[in-house]
């Protein structure tokens, strides 16, 4: 037996190790550096503007931690497998805050986790786009499909707009749109979806509550009612222009500290940052989330799979148009609509959803990218 024996050729051997021999991920030390240093600016904010949501905002913050360090441990291609029950699941989610939420500032979006509160219309986002990343890539992209696929994201969109946060239903529909873009189709089914939306928009308006008609044409003319309607857009641009360069410094923003500015830790905190930080500040929170943005695209062209690449396409599109959303209406560029800047306002529920998001695309890269 032993003369059947034959040494295999060394290159032959390093061949085979490549092949089926262990191939780890490589750390991505600018995305990990850029979400810590923002959750580390996110916390000193917090700590200034609202000491209050402390130490509770401790544990979002740490269950949000772990669920990014267990997604990234997850190939794309294993979550996959369960795509259809994650979406099922989204649906229950859901349908919770309707059955059991308790009405809170003629809102139902919360439902109360032991000490806890728990936005789940925020947590079904990284689902839902895992589900749709891999119906519209299972088979060609045809009309009848994306068909199909808009009847399947009608349903959470309704149950998230009853709620009602329309803010949440928008970013969800631009997620569903970045994966269309990232997916095999005829370019004329965009200008089918653009006509879709031409008709639906007016439609949609009349569904809308009188508190968000009032948001739109507050937009269009905020120092129609400064002191109403107006209020909120006014405050955040006078803290966003009193901040100058340097900003007047933490615990020292008038808008901010004398309580001026309303939400001045979730739907404003940019505003915040702008007036107590200054430019340099703002800058600096823009130039990181920019830079986490920038290697999402890097993960696209290293993605391990077709659904990999477009779940990547349609969480970066909800990232920067969030980022673009909260920015412009803290500046008065845009209608207020509620939207959270990612990781640094202080919704626990966008804080986990989005660093699920982020250990779900973690995973998504190719092992070697």
């Amino acid at each position: 037996m032993r003369g059947n024996l034959k040494l295999l050729p060394l290159n032959y051997n390093i061949g085979m190790f490549n092949e089926i021999g262990p191939k780890k991920k490589i750390l991505d030390y600018l995305l990990l550096g850029g979400i810590g240093i923002l959750l580390v600016f996110s916390v000193i904010t917090l700590t200034s503007i609202a000491p209050s949501i402390f130490p509770t905002y401790y544990v979002y913050l740490a269950l949000s931690l772990v669920a990014f360090f267990l997604f990234s441990k997850v190939n794309f291609s294993v979550i996959s497998l369960f795509s259809n029950h994650l979406y099922i699941l989204s649906i229950v989610l859901l349908l919770i805050p309707i059955v059991l939420g308790q009405l809170t500032r003629g809102t139902i979006r919360w439902v109360n986790v032991g000490a806890l509160t728990a936005q789940p219309s925020e947590l079904v986002r990284p689902f839902l786009l895992i589900f749709f990343a891999n119906f519209l890539t299972a088979k060609q992209l045809n009309f009848k499909r994306l068909i199909k696929a808009l009847g399947l994201l009608a349903l959470p969109l309704f149950l998230i707009i009853v709620q009602p946060s329309l803010g949440v239903a928008v970013l969800t529909t631009l997620g569903f749109v970045g994966i269309i873009l990232s997916s095999s189709f005829e370019k004329k089914y965009l200008l089918f979806m653009f006509l879709a939306f031409l008709v639906a928009a007016p439609i949609g308006y009349n569904f809308l509550k009188p508190y968000q008609k009032e948001r739109i044409m507050t937009f269009v003319n905020p120092t129609a009612d400064p002191y109403g309607a107006g209020y909120n857009s006014l405050q955040s641009q006078i803290a966003v222009g009193s901040g100058s360069f340097l900003g007047k410094g933490l615990g020292k923003g008038t808008q901010t500290q004398l309580s001026f500015l309303p939400e001045r830790q979730t739907d404003f905190i940019f505003a915040s940052i702008s007036e107590e930080l200054g430019l340099i500040g703002a800058v600096v929170v823009i130039l990181l989330l920019l830079m986490i943005y920038w290697r999402l695209t890097v993960y696209m062209d290293n993605a391990e799979s077709p659904a990999a690449r477009t779940y990547l396409s349609g969480f970066f599109v909800i990232l920067l148009s969030q980022t673009f959303v909260h920015v412009g209406m803290n500046m008065g560029l845009l209608p207020i609509t509620g939207v959270p800047l990612p990781l640094v306002s202080a919704g626990g529920s966008s804080l986990l959803g989005t660093m699920m998001g982020l250990g779900i695309a973690l995973g998504a890269k190719s092992k070697v990218s």
